[in-house]
């Protein structure tokens, strides 16, 4: 479970308490210890969806959005959340990625955010910029090149 808990970035008691909400589904040992199969950790990573059937939307409240237009859309596990005055941040794990959001602290209170959710990255910008990192300049001499 350790093991399963630093794959997923989250502490051991987290896990544990994900188990203990049904969040994480788990096989038991004769002597009680929980076992976390290959699949669901997949699952919990972001590689594969949910088992059952698609999930349909419930009715939102008035207030609510129904259908949002943006496309780009990552579901991932909210790892952390902090708020301060106004101002909130979430991060989420999207497999082995994380995402850090900055939003109100009103945001999250209506979201009820919590670790362990299950939450939705919607990106909308106008600009995406790809890179790649550049080659090693071999003129530089070994000892002065940058390592990561």
């Amino acid at each position: 479970m350790r093991a399963a808990a630093d794959r997923l970035g989250v502490g051991y008691s987290t896990l544990k308490q994900w188990i203990y909400r049904g969040r994480v589904r788990t096989t038991r040992t004769p002597g009680g210890h929980h076992r976390i199969s290959a699949a669901e950790l997949a699952r919990l990573l972001g590689r594969l969806p949910a088992p059952g059937p698609e999930p349909t939307s419930p009715r939102p409240p008035s207030e609510s959005i129904a259908i949002l237009s943006g496309r780009n859309r990552l579901r991932g596990c909210v790892e952390e959340v902090r708020s301060d005055g106004l101002i909130g941040q979430v991060r989420l794990r999207i497999g082995d990625q994380r995402l850090t959001a900055v939003i109100t602290a009103d945001a999250i209170e209506e979201l009820n955010l919590r670790p362990g959710d299950d939450a939705l990255a919607i990106i909308k910008a106008t600009e995406v910029m790809i890179g790649r990192e550049a080659p090693p300049d071999p003129t530089t001499p070994p000892s002065r090149r940058s390592r990561h």
